[in-house]
């Protein structure tokens, strides 16, 4: 699409691709080496995905955490994000899916993780 900022990602900012995927370094990262996987089909939802691209986005994630591991000895976990709709938070209409390295102190705590989507439910 025209007006999809994924559609127009610069050439030079792309750290892998492939047929399925592309995948870069996120503009406004949550932490220091927060990675986007973006989808070569301009596609709104990830519960689109073909069988052959959802295949290949696990090993593409699992290929980047190792190498995020190996460049980076404080990195002590990971979340996955996926934003589908604009109710859940999706602001880029082209289907991504966030892996956002975490090191031990980056905020001060983190239970419940991916629960803090809504704040006052973080905690349990």
């Amino acid at each position: 699409m025209k007006d999809c900022v994924f559609c127009n990602i610069e050439d030079s900012s792309k750290i892998y691709e492939d047929e399925f995927f592309f995948i870069i370094r996120d503009g406004f990262p949550v932490t220091n080496l927060h990675t986007l996987f973006i989808t070569q089909r301009c596609i709104d939802s990830y519960f689109d995905l073909t069988d052959d691209e959802l295949n290949r986005l696990q090993k593409l994630i699992k290929e980047q955490k190792d190498l995020i591991l190996k460049g980076d000895s404080n990195v002590t976990g990971f979340n996955i994000g996926i934003n589908v709709g604009i109710d859940a938070g999706q602001t880029v209409m082209h289907t991504h899916i966030h892996l956002i390295p975490r090191r031990k102190g980056d905020m001060e705590n983190p239970r419940g993780g991916v629960r803090g989507v809504i704040p006052e439910k973080q905690s349990y």
